[in-house]
């Protein structure tokens, strides 16, 4: 099952006996368990009812024990065990997956690691009423769609440019993308529902004007003038704008319009699906492939690939962040 799916059934007081949330993306874990822990039993049950367990602390034993209590003056108890990953037995916990207790709703957080589906344990949970979710990291071109599916849960839109921008400077941390969105929401005017880059920088401190997005941009447009100015303030922000994750945007950018060069089947939505970019921004990739013939990116991945290893330090012992940056954009361009 899936995140959107194990969270509507809680909704819908559909609960089951085991939730073994595995994986490196810990906000989809942290959701489902803050949930449960919530809204399962109320105020009254949770003094007797509820238990929060830690895996350097217990053993697999110990969480069986706790599973196989009686709730106290409720239907049902919830067992949470944190850091599961650190219980060094776990396998042995499908001496009570095979036979879960049906007044017990155990929730196993297992993060930044899996459990191998060929063991027993894996089958058993999902055969025995139970659910395994696989919460993986997002790639980075998925968190724009993300972003526009969470914002439109809450009633609210956001611009294409704004959810790049964000994708940008935040990354795919999940956790840190909704604390800044939660954050706007808070900030947006009464009456607004669509974030806008103004927005973004005015609440939290992207610069609109001055980021990779509008390097891209100006590239394709040759426009020289404004790609400086975007590197001299690089330059001036470092921590905030690093030359890796500069020539690492660059090669995906310019990877996409080489990869556009070659495709059959040139139309808006088969692009977009190509590429993985929302088809909004589709007529910028096709100027740019206009500009940028085969030939030329083959220089240019030999240009990032040259800059990549002076800004590590290979055949460069004095040039800064920001002379590499005029060089190669310079070198791009021309």
């Amino acid at each position: 099952m899936d995140f959107d799916q194990i969270l509507t059934d809680l909704k819908n007081k559909n609960y089951k006996h085991i939730y073994f949330l595995m994986g490196d993306e810990s906000y989809f874990i942290d959701e489902i368990t803050d949930y449960i822990t919530n809204n399962v039993l109320n105020e009254s049950e949770r003094i007797f009812n509820q238990s929060v367990l830690y895996g350097k602390d217990v053993d697999a034993i110990a969480v069986i024990e706790a599973s196989r209590r009686f709730p106290m003056m409720a239907n049902q108890q919830v067992i949470i065990v944190k850091e599961a990953q650190n219980i060094r037995n776990i396998e042995e916990l499908i001496h009570y997956s095979e036979k879960p207790l049906k007044s017990t709703i155990l929730v196993i957080n297992y993060k930044y690691k899996t459990l191998d589906k060929r063991k027993k344990l894996y089958n058993s949970i999902e055969k025995n009423g139970g659910v395994v979710l696989n919460a993986e990291k997002l790639y980075e071109d998925k968190i724009p769609g993300w972003i526009t599916k969470y914002l439109a849960q809450r009633g609210f839109s956001i611009a294409p440019e704004a959810g790049l921008l964000m994708t940008e400077f935040l990354g795919n941390d999940l956790g840190k993308i909704v604390n800044e969105l939660n954050k706007l929401l808070i900030c947006i005017p009464s009456g607004e529902k669509r974030i806008t880059t103004d927005m973004i920088e005015k609440n939290i401190g992207i610069s609109k004007d001055y980021n990779n997005f509008e390097l891209q941009k100006a590239l394709v447009a040759r426009n020289v003038l404004k790609a400086n100015r975007i590197i001299d303030y690089f330059e001036k922000n470092p921590k905030d704008n690093p030359i890796i994750l500069t020539i690492t945007l660059l090669f995906s950018f310019f990877n996409k319009i080489f990869m556009l060069h070659f495709l059959k089947d040139k139309s808006k939505g088969s692009v977009a699906s190509a590429l993985k970019i929302n088809p909004y921004f589709v007529n910028e990739y096709e100027l740019a492939a206009k500009r940028y013939p085969p030939a030329k990116l083959v220089e240019i991945f030999s240009v990032l690939r040259e800059y990549d290893m002076k800004s590590k330090g290979v055949g460069n012992s004095s040039a800064t962040d920001g002379d590499l940056l005029k060089e190669m954009i310079f070198k791009i361009i021309h």
